[in-house]
């Protein structure tokens, strides 16, 4: 059996360019990723109590979401505080705020200005906290009313914390809900992440083999065409297509990936599209 080792050997690259775990050095600069991060720029400058981030599944929001923390985790004059593990009807929100809160037995109220302390004492050493939770298209009515009240904590016209909420497209949906105009009216900067278009996809896909030490043209217009109808311009499908594809012309010992050889892998059925292409 030959070794994975020579996949890469193959075609030149010294690491996968189709890897499905998120990385900030594959970082795809598409015209809608510029607009996501512009957003979450201005939200953060403008001191914006809530920042909302949509897009459908795997349409790169996490990757986004990294390498702006990349960016401003360095700044001594802000707290982050990064929620990945969101649960439906989650009560936990303070603690996400002030750890210390897991071993405690306050009350409710209590452990609420236990947290106010917290803002107040960082706003007063210079530094403003932002909170950042990941896939908030899970968090409760309640969870997100809480969040709300906690964004109503401010010194003057400080505010003292920021939320960002990053989340699939019925976090949009959640909060138009009748129950959630006041937290609706504490949004202040929101952006919706698209699925790419065809050309997109195929700069997309260059781009990764660049990246990766390859050649940009590695895969034909043609074969780059039938990834964005079969994937329907979804990074996290094109690059499990596109892998895919990669290991079959290694196998056949292509040098290059034609549109047959992305047909091949749609044919084997290993791939699920989910796009109709009758």
């Amino acid at each position: 059996m030959q070794k994975f080792s020579s996949y890469l050997d193959h075609f030149g690259f010294h690491q996968r360019p189709f890897s499905l775990t998120p990385d900030p050095e594959f970082l795809f600069w598409s015209d809608a990723a510029r607009g996501a991060y512009a957003m979450l720029q201005y939200g953060l400058a403008t001191r914006a109590p809530i920042t909302l981030l949509t897009g459908e599944i795997g349409a790169g929001k996490t990757v986004l979401l990294q390498h702006f923390i990349e960016e401003v985790e360095d700044d001594d004059t802000l707290s982050i505080a990064l929620v990945t593990n969101t649960r439906p009807n989650t009560r936990e929100i303070l603690q996400w705020l002030l750890p210390e809160l897991l071993q405690s037995d306050l009350g409710e109220e209590a452990r609420f200005l236990k947290v106010q302390e917290f803002l107040i004492r960082e706003y007063n050493e210079g530094r403003r906290v932002l909170l950042v939770i990941d896939e908030a298209q899970n968090l409760s009515s309640e969870a997100l009313e809480e969040l709300r009240m906690l964004t109503n904590i401010n010194l003057g016209k400080e505010e003292v914390l920021q939320l960002f909420l990053i989340g699939q497209p019925e976090l949009r949906d959640n909060v138009r809900r009748p129950d959630l105009v006041q937290f609706a009216q504490r949004v202040a900067a929101n952006y919706h992440l698209p699925y790419m278009k065809a050309d997109t996809v195929a700069q997309y896909i260059a781009h990764r083999l660049t990246v990766a030490g390859g050649r940009p043209s590695l895969f034909s217009k043609q074969a780059a065409m039938l990834v964005f109808e079969a994937t329907g311009g979804v990074p996290r499908l094109i690059n499990q297509l596109c892998d895919m594809a990669l290991t079959y012309a290694y196998a056949e010992g292509a040098p290059v990936i034609k549109r047959a050889t992305v047909q091949a892998v749609l044919d084997d059925g290993i791939f699920f599209s989910p796009v109709d292409r009758k």
